[in-house]
């Protein structure tokens, strides 16, 4: 496995966007100008951003690889690559189960009176949308927020 973490250029832009649409994660705001990649043998095979929100907070986010890649600890380069460039207070949202894997670098779930606006907002959206979702797909949206402090 000879992949490696660079940073997105404008030619990745819909590449960026397919991958996180399979992954089935938020696919707004998806810049290519704030996204590295992984690549390997000239093909992106994951991706992963940092978002910063109108109220000043910022997020690790976008965070995906493909199917036939994961388990590989590529999504654990990426990450590592985006928080080398971090200082200061960085969020996250992910399934409540995902929380022992980020954990390992450091984030730890809030709750709500902890989180920037920005999280509050969408954990209450989440809390609407969840009894749709379990109608839907059989499960509900499991949404945690994790703060990193540096």
């Amino acid at each position: 496995m000879n992949v490696i973490i660079r940073t997105a250029t404008e030619a990745d832009q819909p590449t960026i966007t397919s991958i996180i649409r399979a992954a089935h994660i938020n696919p707004m705001d998806l810049k290519w100008q704030h996204f590295v990649v992984a690549e390997d043998a000239g093909q992106i095979v994951g991706t992963g951003q940092i978002k910063t929100h109108r109220d000043g907070s910022h997020e690790l986010a976008s965070i995906a690889v493909i199917p036939e890649r994961q388990g590989e600890g590529i999504a654990t380069q990426i990450i590592n690559a985006l928080l080398a460039d971090q200082s200061g207070t960085l969020y996250l949202m992910c399934q409540r189960s995902l929380e022992p894997f980020y954990q390992r670098f450091g984030f730890s779930p809030v709750t709500s009176d902890q989180m920037p606006p920005y999280f509050r907002r969408i954990t209450k959206l989440a809390g609407v949308l969840s009894p749709v979702s379990q109608a839907v797909r059989g499960e509900g949206l499991n949404i945690s927020v994790m703060k990193r402090k540096l």
